[in-house]
């Protein structure tokens, strides 16, 4: 070989030798041998680090897998997707239900507060002719009362001028009529129009609430019409929960869990300085009552369908957190006690909860590090350590599955086939809860014209991209439920690819190529940029792909990719951004208020499009306060119907999940004799492979699972 070919072959191996030397990790023999505790380990892979360890504050799904083991809530679905305790040992539901009699009524005959209790007793002795349906509610109504008249007065802080923000709080005096309460054993949505049908329709015939309020200022009949309707419904139900506490619950520093961290953490949601995008879920409450150290009373001012599962909030510790302990924190560290809120505070990187694992380390950028809670009330988890390892290369992280130094593996859509083949692993698969999307900023031009936003999706072959990209490992999708869910509508089709009727759509909205080929208005080149977070090859795939399919139509499209946190924390929290992409991971639930009411709209909010339409305010709300099912279904489907409309996203599809695990992991559970017993991981309804992830353990070698009957 002539020396100048030895020459050229010497870059080349020295590469070669270069990526092994990256890519060489230890194998998972070599890891235990003489450190026998690597069995006891946990080790997965993310492409991007967590942002912050508060369940209250946080938004993003690599801060929730960790606040998910290192807090607990009051309850959480079991595999069936049913409820069941957590921190909460059981729970009861019931409800007030209160109306006003209304003056004006009971003097052209309708019946007053005494007549109105005498009714329902007789009624209720079966005494009365009445419909089955009026019955069955009548049968629930374990006690009725009538309040006398009062005068009381309440304070609320209203806008005096609302174009510079400008609020005030104002005084209003209510002179409340007579108001008869019902204390039902259950909630009844019907309670109210089945009661006409006893007490005749005059009964909620005219009642005006501004008439019996008034305000220290002067206002605008319709602001007196809101507030007065607030502090002086004439029908409201108060649907109350009742949580009795496990005394054995205790947090990582051996503090009891009590009634008073579950209205603490309450507090702290609802408290402005927090910024907590929980706000939404418990804005209906209406108080949080201690009982006694492990009971706790939560009245809601109306119906809200979804009130038990919001209570799957991570509990915070209240005496970490007081605004004593905060007040400390601030002094010691040089800030203003008065400007310090709990986003700022040390807990939020070094938390301490009641799940199954106490945080240990968190190295930015590298690694976080938890250990099992050996007084976990429901026994301490098998691994004794979980690792949480920021990894953003994809490559990377499949190589060092192999070699086992970590545990488990997000399968690409392009491996799925080989490697649900292969005989060292096992694999789960799924449809996705959830689903992948582009969303527009809607307060910026041209996003805010829906024409626009509509020719955009159309542009899109979104088929390519699942073809292609997802290697078929993804379905269309054209709305904001689950797909797997009957609160999704399935006649509604997507937008189909169709880029000349994309042209006719822009130039309807006054969009014209110029002799460049580029599309402008009034001078103005149609112009943005599309960002997304890196360490997804899929969504930086769909970054190209709609770069060129809306450069093909004459839209000039700038592309940026961004570290994980600042994508989160500086663009999409405070709203910088023309269009992005991102997923939506989603609960069984069909409560979409976070993500799509207009109120949710402000920074560090969810529906960060800026998305506001009025009928799909009044059907989530409508959908919030639905118990019966297929009138729940319905408002869902309505209110698909006007998403997939507007078009705030150009929706994408739900992709198909599949991941693998060495077939040495498995379920550990202790027989009554003691010895262990070992199940297969199987997935659950929840969606989910790692339901019983407390009761995993790694073993030296594959269990004989032939006694599985």
């Amino acid at each position: 070989m002539t020396v100048k070919r030895i020459l050229l072959w010497v870059p080349l191996l020295l590469m070669l030798f270069l990526v092994q030397a990256y890519f060489w990790v230890p194998s998972y023999e070599e890891q235990t041998r003489g450190n026998p505790e690597r069995l006891e380990s946990f080790i997965t892979g993310s492409i991007g680090d967590a942002s912050i360890l508060n369940p209250i504050l946080s938004a993003d799904s690599a801060s929730s897998e960790i606040t998910a083991l290192v807090f607990e809530g009051l309850l959480d679905r079991d595999e069936e997707l049913r409820l069941r305790g957590r921190l909460a040992e059981s729970w009861e539901i019931r409800e007030e239900a209160w109306f006003c009699v209304d003056p004006a009524a009971a003097k052209a005959g309708a019946p007053g507060g005494a007549q109105i209790v005498a009714s329902i007793i007789k009624a209720r002795g079966g005494l009365l002719d009445l419909p089955g349906e009026v019955m069955e509610s009548l049968s629930h109504i374990q006690g009725v009362e009538v309040f006398p008249a009062q005068v009381y007065t309440v304070v609320r802080t209203v806008p005096q001028r609302p174009a510079d923000g400008e609020r005030s709080e104002i005084e209003l005096t209510v002179h409340a009529p007579e108001r008869v309460r019902l204390s039902l054993d259950r909630v009844d949505p019907e309670i109210f129009e089945r009661l006409q049908t006893l007490l005749g329709p005059g009964v909620f015939g005219n009642f005006r609430s501004a008439d019996h309020v008034r305000a220290s200022l002067p206002l605008e009949e319709p602001l007196l019409a809101r507030l007065a309707e607030e502090v002086l419904p004439q029908t409201e139900h108060n649907p109350i929960v009742t949580f009795r506490l496990r005394s054995e619950a205790c947090f990582h520093d051996g503090h009891p869990v009590t009634a008073r961290d579950v209205r603490f953490t309450y507090d702290a949601i609802m408290d402005p300085r927090n910024l907590s995008p929980r706000v939404s879920d418990y804005e209906p409450v209406k108080s949080v009552e201690i009982l006694d150290p492990l009971t706790v009373r939560i009245v809601y001012k109306r119906l809200y369908s979804p009130a038990l599962a919001s209570w799957g909030m991570g509990i915070l510790p209240e005496h970490l957190l007081n605004a004593e302990a905060l007040r400390r924190e601030a002094i010691e560290r040089g800030l203003d006690p008065e400007a310090f809120s709990m986003r700022q505070s040390r807990f939020n990187r070094r938390p301490v909860g009641c799940g199954p694992f106490v945080f240990k380390e968190w190295r930015s950028d590298q690694h976080i590090e938890l250990t099992r809670f050996d007084d976990y009330w429901e026994g301490a988890p098998n691994y004794r350590r979980y690792v949480y390892r920021v990894i953003p290369d994809l490559l990377t992280q499949e190589m060092e599955f192999y070699a086992g130094t970590v545990d488990n593996y997000a399968v690409q859509p392009h491996q799925v086939e080989r490697l649900s083949r292969d005989a060292r692993f096992q694999s789960f698969s799924g449809v996705s809860f959830g689903y992948t999307y582009i969303a527009y900023n809607l307060r910026r031009e041209p996003f805010d014209d829906e024409r626009v936003r509509r020719a955009l999706g159309m542009a899109i072959d979104v088929e390519k991209i699942i073809r292609f990209v997802l290697y078929g490992q993804g379905e269309r999708i054209t709305g904001p439920f689950v797909k797997q869910t009957d609160f999704y509508d399935q006649s509604i089709a997507p937008l189909p690819y169709d880029p000349e009727a994309a042209l006719e759509l822009l130039a309807e909205a006054g969009w014209r190529r110029s002799p460049q080929g580029w599309l402008e208005k009034n001078g103005r080149r149609f112009q943005f940029t599309l960002i997304t977070n890196g360490g997804n090859d899929t969504r930086k795939a769909i970054l190209a792909i709609a770069q060129d399919a809306w450069k093909q139509i004459g839209i000039d499209v700038r592309t940026d990719i961004l570290e994980w946190s600042v994508f989160i924390q500086e663009r999409v929290n405070k709203h910088d951004f023309d269009a992005l992409v991102l997923g939506w991971s989603m609960g069984v639930d069909p409560d979409l208020f976070q993500i799509w009411h207009s109120s949710q709209t402000k920074p560090f909010h969810l529906n960060f499009g800026g998305f506001a339409n009025q009928t799909a305010d009044e059907l989530i709300l409508r959908i919030r306060e639905t118990y019966d099912h297929d009138r729940q279904v319905r408002y869902c489907h309505d209110l698909h119907a006007i998403i997939a409309e507007e078009q705030p996203y150009t929706f994408l599809y739900v992709g198909k999940w599949t991941a693998i695990l060495d077939k040495r992991i498995v379920i550990q559970r202790t027989a009554d004799d003691g010895a262990p017993v070992y199940e297969r991981i199987k997935p659950t309804k929840t969606g989910s492979y790692i339901y019983y992830f407390n009761r995993w353990i790694k073993l030296p070698h594959v269990p004989d699972f032939a006694a599985e009957g």
